[in-house]
């Protein structure tokens, strides 16, 4: 069996369990994913079968479009939801000064990814490291961002974003 295959990845499932799941239900020899998504995020997971697995580096370079919404006034430990809340604020900023802050993260940036991520810090998952409560820095990395734009603000308290980005891009980060 070789082939692509798209998976609508529902919330509360690891991209690798995803794509385990796949390999299983197809009896694959060889599967992996070209991208990963948050366990809890939702949408498009790009799964390669047997010999499609020889063309995710040509997926994983292109192009990615993420929407996404963006709690204000907030900070947690993980950049979720479902983090600990580490900090508020009652200042909402308006939508032209939204717009006006979204146009420096267009082009190349330097990212910062989350610390409950899978970046490896000395041969270790940061994520393991923050869930062990170790004080540890994430270097900052480069991100191609094509655009982003604010789509919608469905109160004064959330903005829904739209990213247009290159590989390694955390909207975690961006809404941090």
């Amino acid at each position: 069996m070789s082939g692509w295959l798209v998976v609508d990845k529902p919330a509360g499932l690891t991209s690798t369990a995803v794509v385990n799941k796949v390999k299983w239900a197809f009896e694959a020899n060889k599967a992996g994913h070209a991208g990963t998504l948050d366990p809890d995020a939702t949408g498009v997971l790009a799964v390669a079968l047997g010999e499609a697995t020889k063309t995710v580096p040509y997926i994983t370079d292109a192009l990615k479009c993420y929407e996404f919404t963006v709690r204000l006034g907030q900070a947690t430990n993980t950049d979720d939801a479902e983090g600990e809340v580490t900090g508020e604020s009652d200042l909402r900023p308006s939508e032209d000064e939204i717009k006006e802050a979204l146009q420096g993260f267009v082009g190349e940036i330097m990212q910062v990814p989350p610390k409950f991520s899978a970046v490896k810090i000395d041969g270790e998952r940061a994520y393991k490291r923050a869930r062990d409560d170790e004080e540890f820095e994430i270097a900052a990395r480069p991100l191609w961002v094509e655009s982003l734009i604010l789509m919608d603000r469905p109160d004064a308290d959330q903005i829904v974003l739209e990213m247009v980005c290159g590989k390694g891009g955390y909207v975690r980060s961006i809404a941090r």
